[in-house]
């Protein structure tokens, strides 16, 4: 989810399961100036929500309630620590063992929406930028590989 949709990891830790709309694929996600924003997400993170919610959240809660979604085994909201935990873990185990960061997660996935043809303003729509200047950082970044595939494949380059 957080690659799926771009959140800061305290905004990810602070969403409510109501925040869901998984039909839609959209989330109401409460960032920073307590703004709010809809932030849409694929098929593949509703789904696989969806089968956190059926299976592994019933199984941190054990019949407690809460109204986060991503919750801890003791039923409260997950920390920031606890996910920058988790995904170092979930790193270690794919061969990335240094550098992983939920920033690093957040910067790849509007990185990747610019590079696959996004606007800048949907892109800062969606990371909840307030300037449009924190959000053109990505189009040097698209540069960059533009002009790296250019002198890699052109014949003429």
């Amino acid at each position: 989810m957080l690659y799926a949709t771009g959140l800061r990891v305290t905004e990810l830790c602070q969403l409510q399961v109501s925040n869901v709309e998984r039909d839609s694929g959209i989330l109401r996600v409460t960032g920073k100036g307590n703004k709010q924003r809809l932030v849409p997400f694929g098929v593949p993170a509703g789904e696989a929500v969806g089968k956190y919610l059926a299976e592994g959240r019933p199984r941190l809660l054990k019949g407690r309630a809460s109204r986060f979604l991503f919750v801890t085994a003791r039923g409260g909201a997950m920390t920031r620590q606890g996910f920058w935990k988790l995904l170092g873990g979930y790193g270690k185990a794919a061969g990335i063992f240094r550098g992983l960061t939920p920033h690093i997660m957040r910067h790849s996935f509007a990185t990747h929406l610019v590079e696959g043809g996004a606007d800048l303003r949907s892109v800062q729509i969606m990371l909840g930028h307030a300037d449009i200047s924190t959000t053109q950082v990505y189009t040097h970044v698209a540069r960059r590989r533009l002009r790296e595939t250019v002198d890699q494949h052109h014949p003429r380059a």
